[in-house]
């Protein structure tokens, strides 16, 4: 009975002894891949890598597949070296397909496809493995922030192949940063992103984002939120009047104080002067009851927490109490409420002006009603003039006299009077003397 173990120490050596006759024969003659392809892999590490020789037209030649050290993985289907990593996927007379698991970083490098022709064939599949770096670490040189200071983060993203790629966002702005790529002992890229900008107390609860761009990973990140600290916000609402304030009516101010932290004080004064002495203060709200013109000025309401303080100021312009007056309904349209309108500006003469600084009552004089008696005068001229026109056109023509009748058959002057008809007898009375 044949011992196995010399049947396959003799098929080895027939391998070895062709591939030596293959190498010899390829030292002859340059090597050409016509039919012969295969594809470059990327792995992670860790995962499975599949290399694939594939054969165009194949006229049943040998396929087999070498590692980097030219060492035969696969013979056909037979698989000489001891790895059982590699796993025969697919083997016929136009592809050998393998696969490798579990890839570590010295799986790395050129792997060769070769086809037993005349002359031998070789196509190269390189096998790169990808390291993803760890979770990237941001760092920030300040916990807590001032409004308009200046802050630095960093954020490192470490031990990957290739190196990483690092950006910066804060909130949906994209910030620039300083990279910096170190190469370990391991043949490892260690990435560290420096960024430095100003808050603002915008910014306050706002995310800075490190984003980790690299090929083994996707949406590989770190963020921190910024606290900033600000100075208070202060603003005065009116809570009453809506409108003016006048004499007798009530003012009330409510003042709305923001920041961080938050102020602990809140105070009313007025400048240059005291707050009235009845003002009522309750936390932020200030109360004048029964206002006149002596408490017109400059209110101020102040507030403050440990960056500093703010204020806002409100003036206070107190207007004469309106004054109510009654209009006569009028009689005739047009001529009646020209005289009302009249009467009303010489009895009161304050209501045809404002009695305050820029706003008031309205003026009792109405525009529309003196355009009104303008328009009537003048259709009354016009109607005149047309009588006139008239009249005057019925009076005009040619005037005829008794006493030139009879002087067309004058033969001159002096028989044109006498023959006239005039009642008059003595031609001597008939004569007119011309110069």
């Amino acid at each position: 009975m044949a011992n196995p173990r010399c049947g396959s120490l003799a098929t080895i050596l027939v391998l070895f002894s062709f591939q030596a006759a293959l190498l010899q024969g390829a030292a002859q003659i340059p090597v050409v891949s016509q039919n012969l392809v295969t594809d470059n892999v990327s792995v992670v590490e860790g995962e499975t890598a599949i290399i694939s020789c594939r054969v165009k037209d194949n006229d049943d030649s040998v396929i087999q597949l070498l590692n980097p050290n030219r060492q035969t993985i696969y013979f056909r289907d037979m698989r000489p070296l001891k790895d059982a990593r590699f796993q025969l996927v697919n083997f016929s007379d136009n592809e050998l397909r393998v696969s490798l698991s579990n890839v570590s970083l010295s799986d790395e490098g050129r792997y060769v496809c070769q086809l037993y022709t005349d002359p031998p064939q070789e196509a190269y599949a390189d096998i790169t493995v990808l390291v993803p770096p760890g979770s990237p670490l941001i760092d920030a040189r300040d916990e807590v922030l001032s409004e308009g200071n200046e802050t630095e983060m960093t954020c490192t993203a470490m031990s990957s192949k290739p190196a990483a790629t690092i950006r910066w966002m804060k909130g949906d702005k994209e910030l620039p940063g300083k990279p910096k790529v170190e190469l370990t002992y391991d043949r490892m890229y260690t990435v560290t992103s420096r960024l430095t900008f100003t808050v603002n107390k915008e910014d306050d609860g706002v995310p800075v984002v490190c984003i980790v761009d690299h090929p083994a990973v996707k949406d590989f990140q770190a963020q921190k939120y910024l606290e900033v600290q600000y100075k208070p916000e202060v603003k005065i609402m009116v809570e009453f009047p809506q409108g003016l304030t006048r004499e007798g009516e009530n003012l009330e101010l409510s003042c709305q104080a923001k920041g961080k932290p938050q102020p602990q004080r809140v105070n009313w004064v007025k400048v240059d002067d005291d707050v009235p002495s009845h003002a009522v203060i309750t936390g932020a709200d200030l109360y004048i009851e029964n206002l006149n013109k002596s408490y017109n000025g400059t209110y101020r309401c102040v507030a403050a927490n440990s960056l500093g303080e703010s204020y806002d100021d409100y003036i206070l312009y107190v207007y004469d109490a309106p004054t109510t007056t009654t209009t006569p309904t009028p009689t005739t349209a047009t001529t009646s409420t020209f005289i009302t309108t009249s009467s009303s500006s010489s009895l009161h003469p304050e209501a045809s002006q404002d009695s305050r600084a820029g706003e008031g009552t309205p003026r009792t004089v109405d525009h529309a009603v003196i355009g009104g008696v303008v328009a009537v005068v003048v259709f009354a001229m016009l109607c005149l003039l047309i009588v006139l026109g008239r009249y005057f056109a019925r009076h005009k023509g040619t005037y005829f006299t008794h006493e030139a009748k009879g002087a067309d058959d004058a033969a001159d002057a002096d028989t044109a009077i006498i023959n006239a008809e005039g009642g008059h007898t003595n031609s001597d009375e008939k004569k007119e003397y011309y110069i």
